[in-house]
């Protein structure tokens, strides 16, 4: 059967009972209307599957991977000749943007490619749906991942080709397209070309979940981050019932130094993630909170979001950014308050962290206790640590994981260069400190992380500081804050380095930004109080 048979099966299906149709497409099974955004999959299989379908594809785009798992099951159990439902099973285990699959994932994946296989879908259209995914998941025992993440990338290119009708198509190529970025690639090539065509079917679909969440995916880089302000501010009330969707928004919001609007954002997914036993997803949405109340000066309520963070549970599909949250919101709440004693005296939970692949999910408590230790001047301390982070590096060499391998490095580099300022070797500490910010601005974030504990070139301002070189402090400093606005303790510094070089008018600008931006701080940070002690003076 063509597409256009099949899309006019759809049409007149939904013709028997448009307004019950649509209904049914988004409903709890306790008959409360699911908002999920609008999805439209057309498929051969029995009629009555087809808005149960569009659901668990909608759940697919919001990235809420074990309920479209389940949905997706559910509609093969009850159609068995629905193929087209176990290419669903299979997608629900390939999470293109976040990781690579664990070997659970790839078994789970390409069995159900098999059973998909076996049930014979019955258009050319859904059989080459299935064809692609069993690119990604067929000989994973002897090619790697990025070969056949591109050869999946190939498949889907070639159906949306061929179907030309098939919006849903051009989507999944998109996401492909995005995926596969290179890591290093400065020009945001693949990015661009994805955006480029989900941008355009926005336009006609302005409820696709998938088509807002994947331009944020596009976008969520420091020269492109504004031009998905539009999506990331409608994404949320097209999906409102997904954790991932309430979330997703503050990527954008954090590129742009837009923190209230974080916060709300991450607050409701949060509760939302909460509510449907999604750890991982909860834990993801506290780390973003966490950064942002510390931004706004918040500290009494970043703390309360780090100390109420439940524990992560392996088998969660959000397992990786879990671990990474619950290492990484310590180590915020205690580095972004340059309380270096408290940052030193970090410690890793017991019985959680299972190493291998996952080793990188512990950098950044390592990293903040070496840094602590180092402002503090205990280098015995700060070399331990180090000597942690270094083996962490080796783990993850072995493991494959070289964004990960290269992000340990510059903190490695980044510890070295305050070992050797707590040591008076000012002149190594400020060629080591510069060398790992040049290392940090040639790579770009993961999408679990809002950023880095600390930008490197942020801690090359402080060390500028404390060498007496306002100038090129203030210039380390700007520098940050044209890639990561409003961060607090950027404009702080910004504020000190031209006062020292005595710029009273851009100290005066960067002082009532930072109080601007901390209208609503519940902290007592010293560096509020200096800048409400200069803007007093005449």
């Amino acid at each position: 059967m063509k597409l256009g048979r099949v899309l006019v099966l759809a049409v007149v299906c939904a013709s028997l009972g448009t307004r019950a149709a649509v209904a049914a497409q988004h409903e709890h099974a306790g008959g409360e209307p699911e908002r999920l955004g609008r999805v439209e999959f057309a498929i051969s299989c029995d009629p009555a599957v087809q808005p149960q379908f569009n659901r668990a594809v909608a759940m697919l785009h919001s990235f809420w991977y074990q309920k479209a798992a389940e949905a997706f099951a559910a509609i093969a159990k009850q159609d068995p000749s629905c193929g087209i439902a176990e290419w669903g099973v299979a997608m629900t285990h390939y999470h293109e943007i976040w990781e690579a699959p664990i070997a659970a994932d790839l078994k789970q994946g390409w069995e159900a490619v098999e059973r998909a296989k076996a049930m014979s879908a019955k258009t050319q259209r859904e059989r080459d749906y299935i064809a692609a995914m069993e690119t990604f998941f067929k000989d994973s025992d002897k090619l790697d991942h990025g070969t056949r993440a591109l050869a999946y990338e190939k498949a889907m290119e070639q159906i949306q080709a061929r179907y030309h009708e098939d919006r849903e198509a051009a989507i999944f190529y998109a996401l492909a397209v995005r995926a596969n970025a290179p890591p290093n690639d400065r020009t945001y090539a693949n990015q661009k070309k994805a955006s480029a065509i989900l941008v355009k079917l926005f336009a006609k679909q302005p409820d696709h979940p998938g088509l807002a969440h994947y331009i944020i995916h596009c976008d969520d880089y420091p020269p492109l981050a504004a031009q998905a302000l539009d999506a990331a501010r409608r994404y949320a009330k097209i999906a409102p019932d997904s954790p991932h969707a309430l979330h997703m928004p503050s990527h954008i919001f954090t590129r742009l130094g837009l923190w209230q609007e974080s916060i709300e954002s991450n607050v409701a997914s949060s509760a939302a993630a909460r509510k449907n036993e999604a750890l991982g997803d909860e834990l993801h949405a506290r780390d973003y909170l966490v950064y942002a109340y510390l931004q706004r000066g918040q500290d009494a309520e970043a703390r309360k979001a780090l100390e109420e963070a439940p524990r992560d549970k392996a088998g969660d599909p959000s397992y990786f950014s879990g671990l990474y949250s619950i290492a990484t919101m310590p180590a915020r709440f205690a580095v972004e308050r340059h309380a270096w004693a408290e940052a030193a005296a970090l410690t890793l939970p017991r019985d959680m962290f299972p190493g291998g692949r996952y080793a990188w999910t512990e950098s950044n408590l390592y990293f903040s206790k070496a840094l602590g230790a180092a402002r503090m001047g205990d280098t015995g301390g700060a070399r331990s640590a180090l000597q942690q982070l270094t083996s962490l590096r080796e783990t993850l060499q072995r493991e494959g994981e070289r964004y990960w391998m290269d992000q340990v490095d510059i903190q490695r580099e980044t510890v070295a260069a305050w070992i050797a300022a707590a040591e008076g070797k000012s002149d190594d500490a400020l060629r080591q400190m510069r060398a790992a910010a040049d290392h940090e601005d040639a790579t770009d974030k993961h999408a679990v992380t809002p950023g880095p504990v600390v930008p490197a070139r942020e801690l090359l301002g402080e060390m500028l500081l404390e060498a007496k070189q306002p100038a090129p402090a203030l210039e380390a400093f700007e520098t940050t804050l044209r890639v990561a606005p409003g961060r607090f303790n950027a404009l702080s510094g910004a504020a000190r380095a031209a006062e020292s070089a005595g710029d009273r008018e851009k100290a005066k600008s960067y002082y009532a930004k930072l109080l601007t931006y901390c209208d609503h701080g519940d902290g007592d940070r010293a560096e509020l109080r200096d800048a409400r002690t200069f803007l007093s003076q005449k």
